[in-house]
């Protein structure tokens, strides 16, 4: 070992785990290209891209590089009911995939399963693993999130991709660390964070639980970061043309309807106070709610894209807006990818869900109108818009907010989060420029001198 490598062991800004790429397929675009190139070389890797950049196209294309690399299987974990999308674009690159449910079968080369099926699963016949939308890991119970760690851990080649991994909470950029086999999250916490004082400024400026990160070390934090993941929004963050990834106009629109009674003691409504209140105000306004929106569904004959946050609210929507399909939770699987494939497919014109069923992976660009209830979730609220408004819509997309008087504290606490996250998601974006442009500057091979006491 010579000097030069000797410094670059205590960088610690990743290392490398992959190989050079074996195959490329012609129809992805030079940044989808360029992110695969460097995935594959990484080994050990998370993309984080907006929705819409094509994350399926280049986590398929990383899968068939190492199965050939490797001669091995790789699998490919998807939420629910977005498995079939995922052969349905694997066909369109030429890559055979194949979904299974209960296990692998003779022949099986890129295996692509429900995170609920992982059990059905051995790590030791896979070479490498995907996490698609890796951040809805965190709306699993523990056991499952740390079941899909542990099967990740042991294989030779990671990828994780993602469209919201949340670069202010701390702790899932850790948790996606570990995943990858880069430094564990307790010891990324310890070795770049400090204790707050107060738990409430914690959650003020949106920190992770008692953590800050210490001053001096953010840099040293974020250049971490960039050393083992890439994020961005549009292709001009990795300096290339955003040409044909424009978004289309977004017009939310908020309607705010009045309960045909007050609270009990009230004269008229006030904003909620708390969670307690908050969720009987929804209850107490539920026909007042659905009734607005199934006039603003009813009133065209184009495409729609439901959003409930109660079982109370599917069932009556379901009754109030003709042909319209329901989606819940208690829906075997099979119902799920069926009403999910129908409404692509266009044989469903209106499609009611919650954003924990189907806010994660699918791809909605036919539809271009969406109803919401809005609730404290920002993560939601931007997945369940996103699935419409992405990349390749052809359309403006009006989403139609539907609160009452008693959500004004809701609505306040979302947009808070809205702009805080898209001011950190702008602040990762712009550190992690400036690190690759250090990179592509000096390329990390400046000639050091050796101390003279060496």
């Amino acid at each position: 070992m010579n000097y030069d490598q000797f410094l670059e062991r205590k960088t610690q800004v990743g290392s490398l785990h992959g190989f050079d790429p074996v195959w490329m397929p012609d129809a992805l675009f030079p940044f989808q290209k360029a992110l695969v190139e460097w995935a594959i070389r990484k080994g050990r890797a998370a993309i984080f891209a907006d929705c819409g950049l094509g994350k399926t196209a280049m986590q398929l294309t990383w899968a068939e590089n190492v199965a050939r690399k490797t001669n091995g299987r790789v699998l490919i974990l998807t939420p629910l009911a977005v498995a079939f999308q995922t052969v349905s674009e694997g066909s369109k690159f030429g890559i055979d995939v194949v979904q299974r449910r209960t296990g692998l079968l003779a022949g099986d080369r890129i295996v692509v399963a429900n995170y609920e099926r992982l059990h059905h699963f051995s790590p030791e016949d896979f070479q490498g693993v995907v996490c698609d939308e890796s951040s809805v890991l965190k709306n699993f119970d523990g056991e499952t999130r740390k079941a899909v760690t542990d099967f990740m851990r042991k294989r030779p080649y990671r990828l994780l991709c993602t469209a919201t991994a949340a670069p202010n909470d701390y702790i899932e950029l850790g948790t996606s660390s570990e995943a990858i086999g880069e430094m564990g999250a307790q010891d990324m916490m310890n070795k770049f964070f400090k204790k707050t004082e107060s738990t409430s400024t914690a959650r003020q400026e949106h920190m992770a639980g008692f953590f800050r990160l210490r001053p001096h070390a953010e840099h040293d934090f974020w250049r971490w970061v960039c050393s083992w993941a890439r994020a961005m929004r549009k292709p001009s963050d990795l300096g290339f043309d955003d040409r044909g990834y424009d978004l289309p106009e977004l017009k939310i629109n908020q309607h705010t309807v009045k309960a045909n009674r007050p609270r009990d003691g009230y004269l008229f409504d006030l904003p909620a106070v708390g969670l307690a209140e908050q969720r009987s105000d929804l209850r107490r306004t539920i026909d007042e709610r659905c009734q607005t929106v199934a006039q603003l569904v009813n009133a065209h004959n184009q495409p729609s894209l439901v959003w409930c946050n109660l079982n109370e609210e599917g069932k009556r929507l379901t009754k109030l807006i003709p042909g319209s399909v329901e989606v819940s939770g208690s829906d075997d699987e099979g119902h799920k990818e069926e009403s999910f494939a129908g409404f692509i497919k266009k044989s469903i014109r209106v499609l009611i869900t919650k954003p924990t069923i189907g806010g994660f992976g699918l791809n909605f660009q036919h539809c271009a109108h969406q109803t919401f209830f809005p609730s404290h979730s920002y993560e939601q609220f931007y997945q369940g818009i996103r699935r419409c408004w992405r990349f390749g819509q052809q359309k403006p997309v009006v989403v139609d907010m539907i609160t009452t008087d008693g959500q004004e504290n809701v609505l306040a606490s979302l947009q808070r989060k809205t702009e805080a996250a898209e001011t950190m998601f702008a602040n990762l974006v712009s550190m992690m420029s400036d690190e690759l442009q250090i990179r592509k500057r000096n390329d990390y091979t400046t000639k050091e001198e050796v101390p003279t006491w060496l």
